[in-house]
């Protein structure tokens, strides 16, 4: 498990996907085996997005400790996003935990998410835009690369939309100031986000 605050009340940790092979880190078409998770401190809630509590005791022990006092200590309802179904893992977990609703919002929902949170067309699922911190939040569609840069997903996970609507879909997201890319899959783009993803959506 690695935990790194982004800034003041917005984190992101990473723990091993359950169902994760060595077979699935192919070259190319592959992912690791660490998935990227979000806690956003709002002033309406706090929001955990794509939550996976880490499967080995100790850390499972002390993530939910540390996370139990961050709840107690807002007070605040807790809310959970996913970029995608796929992505429900602990959710129903910590939904029990804490009481929480577990929402899929739909892409251009009209309806205010907690945190201030927006859910925008991703292709196959959604991309959640916090404005608080200019920052983009990703599951499976865009994926980090190295040395601060991101690439769109290998173009067998697209099907059935080809590679250029795919890239096409996502153009929209440039609209805005992104400045922060976080990612399921990939170390995040903290610095030069939106020129990273108009790299990538040009190729």
């Amino acid at each position: 498990m690695d935990v790194h605050e982004i800034a003041p009340g917005f984190w992101r940790w990473t723990a091993p996907h359950p169902d994760w092979k060595p077979s699935d880190a192919g070259a190319g078409d592959g992912w690791e085996q660490d998935v990227g998770c979000v806690y956003l401190e709002a002033a309406d809630a706090t929001v955990l997005i794509d939550p996976l509590i880490p499967s080995a005791a100790a850390d499972r022990e002390r993530f939910l400790k540390h996370l139990d006092a961050d709840v107690e200590r807002r007070g605040r309802p807790v809310a959970i996003l996913l970029t995608t179904e796929s992505h429900r893992r602990s959710a129903p977990e910590l939904a029990e935990r804490y009481g929480a609703e577990t929402l899929v919002p739909p892409a251009g929902s009209q309806t205010t998410l907690p945190g201030g949170v927006a859910a925008l067309d991703a292709v196959f699922e959604v991309a959640l835009w916090i404005p608080a911190h200019a920052a983009l939040v990703t599951g499976d569609i865009v994926l980090g690369a190295s040395e601060g840069e991101l690439r769109v997903c290998p173009d067998p996970w697209l099907v059935p939309c080809s590679p250029a609507d795919a890239r096409e879909r996502l153009r929209p997201l440039l609209d805005l100031p992104v400045e922060r890319i976080l990612f399921g899959h990939g170390e995040p783009v903290l610095e030069g986000a939106h020129a990273a993803l108009a790299r990538a959506l040009a190729r």
